[in-house]
């Protein structure tokens, strides 16, 4: 794909997970692995194939996995390839709150230990709030213009995003996950108050 502006070095590797995966091929994860060229990076048992649960999937037909198992494959899948950049689209989508949370800190920790970065695409506050160390905010009309502004640290960048939605969230004392809170509460009036929408 031409860019609109500017340049791509021919150079560049870039792994991508798509925001659509399908299972479309026989045979088994394992084979799926294979297929795909991906060598066993030296942390896939420690990284990726404990924390996202693959042990059980290695031996299972890829047309018989359920939409979650389907998204841990295609995380580890992406996560293996040697590349500069990982563009990882909608990561959490099938998969369990706890799963959310093991699949954002597993990103999170192969970027850290490979050196490189990742552009990651999701909708859920928590798991970019566990992945995240910048975020760029989108305004617009869906599918019609969207405007990006950014990148800013996560705080700011959730509170930028938060205040165009109108809500603002708070830590839970018990999980530590965010909770919005009840429009008109003292802790919501709190937090207004103090332009801190994201957990004030």
């Amino acid at each position: 794909i031409e860019p609109t502006s500017g340049w791509i070095s021919e150079s560049v590797k870039v792994s991508y997970k798509p925001q659509y995966i399908r299972a479309d091929m026989e045979g088994t994860v394992e084979d799926l692995f294979a297929i795909a060229e991906v060598e066993k990076c030296s942390y896939f048992d420690s990284e990726l194939k404990r924390p996202l649960e693959l042990d059980p999937l290695l031996r299972k037909d890829v047309e018989k996995l359920s939409g979650g198992e389907l998204q841990r494959v295609a995380i580890a899948l992406a996560l293996m390839k040697d590349a500069y950049i990982y563009l990882i689209d909608e990561p959490s989508a099938y998969l369990d709150s706890n799963q959310r949370m093991e699949a954002a800190r597993t990103i999170r920790r192969v970027m850290e230990k490979s050196g490189r970065s990742a552009l990651i695409v999701d909708h859920d506050v928590y798991f970019i709030d566990l992945v995240s160390d910048s975020i760029m905010v989108f305004t617009g009309e869906p599918s019609v213009q969207g405007i990006g502004s950014g990148p800013y640290g996560l705080r700011e960048g959730m509170n930028r995003f938060l205040r165009d939605v109108d809500v603002t969230f708070r830590r839970d004392q018990d999980s530590k996950r965010p909770r919005i809170n009840k429009r008109g509460s003292g802790k919501d009036r709190e937090q207004r108050g103090k332009g801190e929408y994201y957990y004030g």
